[in-house]
């Protein structure tokens, strides 16, 4: 309300669109405020459909439970059974049918075991998903018509060619024999992760699930609670901040972005790409929380966002991107060395992503840019290891060595920033963002901004620093 009551005719501004356009359904009203209704995943998965995936994900960890103690051998068709009859009973036997026949595609022809044969099935079934008519054609095997149709529709199908692909891959790579289509079944309908994900690739999965061992170590039950409670938190957190802070809103009015300041502009820049962390943080966790008491071991949650300097470890979907390296960036990239094998293997990572989220400007310019900057930092790092650079580099300190590189960093930092902010707000605020940071604020924003992430950098190495020598002290003890 400050910020607002700082802009001239800031009631006209509060109530002009896109802010006064959202809907805000009856019951979203706390502290007497309205709630920010601009993230429709964040309202479907902890307000709006709340109560059915809570009730769902319990039926799952019930019978997963019973099972795991009456006969664990089995767990691993009851999960499919269970996840079975729920996708069944949510979206109808059409949309199952339409799932098995994808499976039943892509088994099929993992049976050759053509690696580039997989692939490109796999690709093509997922473009299917992507253009017209083949949308409108598959989208009629959906019965009903209710607010998450379209949500579970593209998600289920979606996730089922990237896991079909991941089972046709793995069989490929087998010496001897093939995968029963049982194993892809139980893979694929593993509810907790069918809708919405996160990817396992298959061969973590199968062993995972087919171990027969369930014994837990120690406090490990204690921590899987301790994550249940902490997601908890930040789920009532998060809500309570939404009757405060409308972060996600703001940015799409951008008359009132041109009256903020430099310092406000650049924040608010940051904290939608904190936030967007945060969601994807807890949604997975909370997936996560359940696989674990399953005897999984699921990808972990996204690496905070303020921890990223380097564009090759920027990811907010774990799983996602543990299935592009493993598949496509490290198998085509090799050690990531040669310049041309890294760019043709960015290249081929880059355009699945792009194919995965859909193809429009938005994602075309921010997988170039990302592209860019992921080659972009080889190419540096392969300048600076000739000569005398390396000499130099050699005859300086391990800190100074560190200060230089931070340097480089910060600028690494503040280009991952704006190139997600493209990706989660739209074009025009992130050109408004880098204009105010690199232009209109030269020079005292941009050395402050870049002053603070410097010594932000200069933290996080220190910590790395620490906990690599942690590791190394741990191993030389074992």
């Amino acid at each position: 309300q400050k910020l607002l009551a700082s802009v001239p005719n800031y009631k006209m501004l509060y109530f002009s669109p896109p802010l006064s356009h959202c809907y805000v359904k009856p019951g979203w009203y706390y502290f007497g405020r309205k709630m920010e209704t601009a993230d429709f995943e964040w309202l479907m998965w902890f307000s709006t459909f709340r109560d059915h995936i809570i009730f769902a994900l319990s039926g799952h960890v019930l019978f997963a439970k019973i099972c795991s103690m009456l006969a664990p051998q089995y767990r691993s068709l009851v999960y499919m059974v269970y996840g079975l009859l729920a996708v069944w009973t949510s979206m109808g036997w059409t949309y199952v049918t339409l799932i098995l026949s994808h499976c039943i595609l892509l088994y099929s022809i993992s049976l050759v075991k053509i690696r580039w044969l997989c692939f490109v099935t796999g690709l093509c079934t997922l473009a299917t998903f992507k253009c017209e008519p083949f949308i409108s054609w598959q989208a009629g095997f959906v019965e009903g018509d209710f607010e998450l149709r379209p949500v579970f529709f593209y998600g289920g199908c979606g996730f089922t060619i990237m896991r079909c692909m991941s089972f046709a891959l793995e069989n490929c790579e087998r010496k001897d024999g093939n995968y029963n289509i049982l194993e892809l079944l139980k893979y694929n309908f593993y509810l907790p992760f069918f809708y919405f994900g996160p990817i396992m690739t298959f061969d973590k999965f199968y062993v995972q699930v087919n171990r027969c061992d369930l014994t837990r170590k120690e406090r490990e039950m204690w921590n899987i609670n301790l994550q249940g409670v902490i997601h908890l938190i930040v789920i009532i957190v998060v809500d309570i901040l939404f009757h405060f802070m409308y972060i996600l809103t703001i940015p799409t009015d951008l008359k009132l972005m041109k009256h903020l300041s430099d310092w406000a502009l650049v924040g608010l820049a940051y904290f939608n790409l904190v936030y967007d962390w945060v969601k994807a943080a807890v949604m997975f966790g909370v997936i996560n929380t359940v696989s674990r008491l399953d005897h999984l071991d699921p990808p972990k949650p996204p690496k905070c966002i303020t921890m990223l300097y380097v564009f090759a470890e920027t990811h907010f979907d774990r799983g996602i991107n543990d299935w592009l390296c493993k598949y496509v960036y490290n198998y085509l990239g090799g050690k990531h060395e040669n310049m041309v094998e890294e760019l043709v293997a960015t290249l081929c990572t880059f355009g699945i992503t792009i194919l995965w989220l859909g193809p429009c400007q938005v994602v075309l310019i921010w997988a170039f840019l990302n592209c860019f900057g992921l080659n972009f930092e080889l190419w540096t790092a392969k300048f600076f290891s000739v000569e005398p650079f390396s000499s130099f580099e050699m005859a300086m300190s391990e800190a100074m060595s560190r200060r230089i590189r931070a340097i480089f960093n910060t600028f690494n930092f503040w280009s991952i920033v704006l190139y997600n902010v493209l990706a989660l707000n739209s074009l025009d605020f992130a050109k408004l963002v880098a204009k105010r940071l690199l232009l209109k604020g030269f020079p005292i924003t941009t050395i402050l901004v870049m002053f603070v992430t410097y010594c932000l950098i200069q933290v996080i190495k220190e910590q790395e620093r620490r906990q690599e020598n942690l590791k190394l002290n741990e191993k030389k003890l074992q």
